[in-house]
């Protein structure tokens, strides 16, 4: 299959799907759509992981103090009550069995990625804050891209506060994790981009892109769902190739958006893991588009 031919593919799926292929640092292999605008879902965790990164090296926190797990919010939207997240909305019980007491912010960014947490994703975010958070996205060149609030924080969203990504931008912050974890001046020390790497690594939602990659392949990645929206953004670590960025946003009635992240055989997931396979297949040559 061309890149033609996954160009083609998109375009007849009924909704929006972008795309962003390319190694770290360089100019795309392969784009579709890519600058186009999506609800975030819970790729903007990642955003939020670099934010308490970037925080913990400037001495602004200590990863591994214990903090308060509660469930009680403030809205973005200023003349808003604050709000509860639901447990059955959330995928990772281990966050919510922490309530009342504490846990070091180095777990919760950990549950954020690896079960995508929204209670933990809320906790860590009211510690570092929304401008840290569009601080990130600045440094790492994004152009539309926004975290204006925290997870079903609905009052914000009827106002019209809410968290947007594009596959450019959502590429951009994987490329300056996999830059940054080898040289100074990613979105963190190269320590730290490379802890979060790690911590990416670890996902265990693995029903979209990975699914399109052999066994044992790793992938440090992080996907999103909600009704009508289904999302992959990751980077490939081949041990024969190297490395490669993918995102697949697909805004599309192909995703059913289950809220256990489970549905291993929904549509929109075999369109993300169908693309991963192709671009895997391609690995040895991604070179920029000409």
């Amino acid at each position: 299959m061309t890149w033609d031919d996954l160009d083609a593919r998109l375009a007849a799926v009924p909704g929006t799907v972008s795309a962003y292929v390319g190694r770290p640092g360089t100019a795309p292999t392969w784009v579709h759509a890519e600058h186009a605008t999506h609800y975030a879902a819970s790729t903007m965790k990642v955003a939020v992981l670099a934010a308490l990164y970037r925080a913990a090296d400037a001495g602004r926190l200590d990863l591994d103090t214990p903090v308060p797990v509660h469930n009680d919010f403030p809205s973005a939207r200023p003349d808003a009550p604050r709000y509860q997240l639901t447990p059955h909305y959330d995928n990772d019980d281990a966050v919510w069995h922490r309530l009342d007491r504490t846990a070091p912010l180095r777990w919760l960014a950990e549950r954020m990625i690896v079960r995508s947490s929204n209670l933990a994703t809320n906790i860590v975010l009211g510690h570092v804050g929304v401008p840290a958070v569009a601080e990130v996205w600045a440094a790492v060149g994004a152009r539309h891209s926004v975290t204006g609030r925290g997870i079903e924080d609905f009052a914000a969203r009827e106002a019209g506060i809410t968290n947007l990504v594009t596959a450019a931008d959502l590429a951009a912050l994987f490329g300056a994790l996999a830059l940054g974890a080898a040289h100074p001046g990613g979105p963190a020390t190269p320590a730290s981009c490379a802890a979060m790497i790690d911590v990416l690594c670890r996902q265990e939602f693995r029903e979209d892109l990975p699914a399109g990659l052999p066994a044992g392949v790793r992938i440090a990645h992080k996907n999103g769902w909600v009704r009508g929206v289904r999302h992959g953004a990751g980077l490939v670590l081949p041990d024969d190739a190297p490395p490669y960025v993918i995102v697949v946003c697909a805004t599309t009635d192909l995703a059913d958006g289950g809220p256990s992240g489970d549905d291993t055989d929904d549509d929109a997931c075999r369109l993300l893991a169908d693309v991963s396979a192709q671009v895997w297949a391609a690995r040895h040559r991604l070179d920029p588009a000409r």
